[in-house]
């Protein structure tokens, strides 16, 4: 089964309904031996494209993963970039902002931290948690010392809603392509995700009782999500919503969409002038001596 990337793109200006999208569909592999052949065959694909991106150095490629716990960030991340060249690549994950960071502006410990040309960039979650859990736990906005009290009406989320999406279009403009994933999980796999981590040795470290909390407000995040999918996905630097029951099926949408983004951009190795070609040629004659 072919993989359509625009299948899973919200388009500018869609008004997201998260209920409508589903969280699982049919497999694109048949076996698990196809699953492997295939997710090989992307991560071969994908490093051949981080050779040449590195290489034109004209563009940078910035992915970011948003989703609620257990939805598989770290394991797509992982499995999806597994044959990149580390130096081509950085992984960034962003947690509750430092005293440091929260003397700054909303955006400002991300940008530190973006790709520059001929690179790729991974931000597991990003700045759009500043309209997820800040959404939803408005008293964070206490601690991030705003010029005036913080407001519960929508203006403070449309505001942020434009300045991200103004630095988006500011990046687009200078190189940067920007894609950004949705890892769309079932309340119900979620759970049978939870009790595998507590019935797992294994996998007792990945849980957390914050997580449990953080699950009873399950509504109020889909919420947030759905205006913010809504306000930010552009033409430039799209939302893709990734069904993310099955894990495999959405390590094979993230690295089929990698593919299509970095495919789009028309790349090729520099040229090589005839002035550079004959020095080349007279050094080689000179190491065949």
């Amino acid at each position: 089964m072919k993989i359509s990337s625009k299948d899973f793109r919200v388009r500018e200006g869609d008004d997201v309904d998260l209920k409508k999208w589903p969280t699982i569909v049919d497999r694109v592999y048949k076996s698990k031996e196809q699953y492997q052949e295939m997710l090989t065959d992307h991560v071969a694909r994908l490093s051949s494209q981080q050779q040449l991106l590195y290489a034109s150095n004209r563009y940078a490629l910035l992915l970011v993963f948003q989703a609620m716990d257990a939805a598989g960030k770290d394991g797509a991340i992982r499995h999806v970039m597994s044959g990149v060249n580390p130096q081509g690549c950085q992984v960034f994950s962003f947690k509750h902002p430092s005293p440091m960071e929260l003397q700054h502006d909303f955006l400002w410990r991300t940008t530190r931290d973006l790709p520059e040309r001929g690179r790729i960039g991974i931000f597991n979650r990003s700045y759009y948690e500043e309209v997820l859990i800040v959404r939803v736990h408005r008293d964070i906005l206490l601690s991030e010392g705003l010029p005036d009290p913080p407001h519960h009406d929508k203006t403070l989320w449309h505001d942020r809603y434009r300045s991200i999406s103004n630095l988006e279009r500011h990046l687009h403009a200078n190189g940067t392509r920007i894609v950004k994933f949705f890892l769309h999980l079932s309340k119900d796999e979620q759970r049978k995700r939870f009790l595998a981590r507590i019935d797992e040795p294994k996998k007792n470290w990945k849980f957390s009782a914050a997580d449990i909390e953080e699950r009873k407000f399950w509504k109020h995040y889909m919420e947030a999500y759905e205006e913010c999918l809504s306000a930010t996905s552009t033409s430039d630097s799209p939302w893709y919503i990734v069904p993310a029951d099955d894990k495999e099926n959405a390590r094979l949408i993230v690295s089929q969409i990698v593919l299509d983004t970095l495919d789009d951009l028309k790349m090729s190795y520099p040229k090589t002038s005839e002035a550079r070609r004959n020095e080349l040629l007279t050094i080689r004659k000179g190491l065949e001596q």
